[in-house]
């Protein structure tokens, strides 16, 4: 098996190799905040896409609109007991919501082998709960795309943008060194989470948070319509500090072969 000087891809999971457009916690997101009263229009949901699921909580209870409208449902300004109760609420919502959105979304599966062709072990982080990472990962085997290990922002006691997840997959995979790895995701979290991890990062523009659309709404979108949403996602993904974009997964494998280019010329990740 050819030997790789890249020795660990490491992909989110919505957004970038399921559910194209991350639409599944977005719709949790907007179903349970509506249940408590409040709405919550989708660009603010999506504004913190990619944080572990009670921090996303959390930060959405933080925005003025939001505390707004909780004083006015329910009186009070919202409080940790409240984040609490709003993330009881998700995990399950969530769970009835996931077989619907984990399809693989087009060229991931094929784009892992080639990578494992390569001898490049593909790592997972999530801002999902282990439950629904389990979960799937399950469905997601059914259709051909795994990884060699995953972790959920629980395993390792944080979500992000802390690597802790990238630190303790790189420990369990025997991954070595994390400046010739590179990190793959649909967010600024990701982004930051690789940055941290001192890896090459690898923004995802048509299948991600910033462009928010399923597989058959982006081909129903005109070319011109298309080229602005790739523009405006790029430039998020750019501020973020990633050092590449690509529409999807299915898109990274020249980034991959320049990526290890650099690394052979003695580049380390800046």
């Amino acid at each position: 098996m050819p030997n790789s000087v890249i020795p660990a891809v490491f992909l989110d999971w919505a957004g970038t190799v399921v559910d194209h457009g991350s639409v599944a916690p977005v719709k949790a997101l907007e179903d349970i905040f509506a249940k408590f009263g409040v709405f919550v229009s989708r660009p603010l949901v999506r504004k913190y896409m990619g944080l572990a699921k009670k921090d996303h909580i959390r930060k959405l209870l933080e925005e003025p609109e939001i505390i707004a409208q909780w004083l006015s449902a329910h009186t009070a300004a919202p409080t940790e007991n409240d984040v609490d109760q709003l993330y009881q609420k998700f995990e399950p919502q969530m769970m009835e919501l996931l077989a619907g959105y984990a399809e693989v979304i087009s060229g991931a599966a094929e784009t892992a082998e080639a990578l494992r062709a390569r001898g490049i072990k593909i790592a997972g982080t999530t801002g999902y709960t282990r439950p629904m990472l389990d979960q799937l990962q399950t469905l997601a085997a059914q259709q051909g795309y795994r990884t060699d290990a995953s972790l959920s922002p629980e395993d390792v006691g944080a979500g992000r943008p802390y690597p802790w997840m990238c630190f303790r997959l790189a420990i369990n995979l025997r991954i070595y060194p994390l400046s010739a790895c590179v990190k793959i995701g649909d967010t600024e979290s990701d982004i930051l989470e690789g940055r941290n991890a001192g890896m090459w990062t690898i923004g995802l523009t048509r299948s991600g948070n910033a462009v928010g659309l399923t597989e058959t709404e982006w081909a129903q979108l005109d070319k011109s319509e298309q080229a602005r949403l790739l523009t405006e996602a790029d430039k998020e993904l750019r501020k973020a500090d990633a050092h590449y974009t690509a529409p999807t997964v299915a898109h990274i494998l020249p980034i991959i072969d320049e990526i290890e280019q650099r690394i052979i010329r003695g580049e380390m990740p800046a």
